[in-house]
């Protein structure tokens, strides 16, 4: 309760599970904003994203969901587009058009799950990497885009994560992302969103 009366507002709940690349960007963008949210484990390995209970929430079945009072969002670049409107604070998209533009293109594309062959996954990266590589060359600062956090980081250090350690991807090639791999390892909010500190990470 507020001091007038007032409900106070509810915490963020984030449907999420720790290996899924959309959520992990999700959580990226909730700590980079400083959004305190409870965490609510779905687990795609027992398929409970297609449970009653879970459709109930999400028709479509599939996470990340955000709800945020009454209102539910899936998709992560909805969600992050949401929080960037509703909660200004650390903002995801850079004021000038041209780089706000790049955030917008830097996308990959999120069909790389666990059941994905390692060869079909570095393929397809190997293309989508060397084509950022050009994209972001004339715009890259100490991040993505600049020297600061932004849209583009959130979506691309789950990429570059997951591929490097679920499928052992050689960054060798590809200088400008390496460099930013090394930048996001020292990121707090992106470490704070890692699949090994999620509570539904497998102790064994």
């Amino acid at each position: 309760m507020t001091t007038n009366g007032e409900q106070s507002p509810k915490k963020l709940l984030l449907y999420s599970f720790f290996m899924s690349s959309c959520s992990f960007r999700v959580r990226i963008a909730l700590n980079l904003k400083g959004l305190d949210y409870e965490y609510k484990a779905i687990n795609l390995f027992k398929n409970e994203q297609h449970s009653p209970e879970f459709l109930k929430i999400n028709p479509i079945g599939y996470v990340p969901a955000l709800m945020d009072g009454d209102i539910v969002l899936a998709y992560s670049l909805a969600i992050i587009l949401y929080l960037e409107e509703k909660y200004p604070n650390h903002p995801l998209l850079p004021h000038d058009l041209a780089k706000k533009a790049i955030n917008y293109q830097n996308y990959i594309g999120e069909n790389v799950g666990p059941e994905a062959k390692i060869q079909w996954v570095q393929k397809q990266a190997g293309k989508g990497f060397a084509a950022l590589e050009k994209l972001l060359k004339d715009y890259a600062g100490k991040y993505a885009t600049g020297d600061e956090m932004s849209l583009a980081d959130v979506f691309l250090a789950p990429q570059i994560i997951g591929l490097s350690q679920r499928f052992n991807f050689d960054m060798s090639e590809f200088p400008l992302l390496s460099r930013l791999n090394e930048a996001y390892k020292h990121v707090a909010a992106i470490q704070d969103a890692m699949p090994e500190k999620q509570p539904d990470f497998p102790i064994n």
